[in-house]
């Protein structure tokens, strides 16, 4: 059996991958999730837990928050790491700018997850339009549903996203490239 595993800056983006991921990931490919304490944990310990896992045939994710880094640069830094702890072929994926940038991105799905009525009549409107490019989505997202908390409201919004939405990029990446490793996984198995 294969597995997946996702290297994680937060809690809330494990809580919200587990309501995503059994729509994206076929039966009998297991997710399994390494949560760090913000991502100078990640940075930290990332060299060190790739070269220590020894599940053979496992494929791993980096996703990490952009925050206020540079993109490109950031890749780069996290593709040398896992160079050094002799991973190739991680799938390394950045949210622009937090991971609430996904959730604007799909004010139908932040409704239905916090019981919140109305929220898709902002989705034509500036930030939720283009969430990538808006610095504080956390904080936006707060004002437009103020239950919003950030374990909580992952975990119930994130059986609601729309894998096929692609208003945040960032998302839109994340989800093709994970599409792309599960068809890689297949493929090698149909070949042994």
């Amino acid at each position: 059996m294969s597995e997946v595993v996702f290297f994680l800056e937060e809690r809330s983006a494990k809580v919200m991958l587990e309501g995503l991921l059994p729509r994206l990931l076929p039966a009998g490919l297991r997710p399994r999730y390494l949560v760090f304490e913000g991502k100078q944990d990640l940075d930290k310990q990332l060299v060190r837990r790739l070269r220590g896992y020894r599940v053979p045939d496992a494929r791993f994710v980096v996703l990490r928050d952009k925050d206020a880094s540079d993109c490109v640069e950031l890749k780069r830094a996290l593709s040398e790491k896992c160079a050094e702890a002799g991973r190739a072929g991680v799938l390394i994926r950045i949210v622009c700018h937090e991971l609430e940038s996904w959730y604007l991105a799909d004010l139908a799905a932040v409704g239905r997850g916090l019981q919140v009525r109305g929220l898709e009549k902002l989705q034509n409107k500036r930030p939720c339009m283009t969430p990538d490019l808006h610095p504080s989505p956390c904080r936006t997202l707060q004002k437009i549903a103020p239950s919003y908390q950030k374990v909580g409201g992952s975990r119930a919004i994130g059986p609601h996203l729309d894998p096929d939405n692609a208003r945040s990029p960032s998302f839109a990446h994340f989800v093709s490239g994970l599409r792309r490793l599960v068809t890689d996984i297949s493929e090698e198995g149909g070949n042994r």
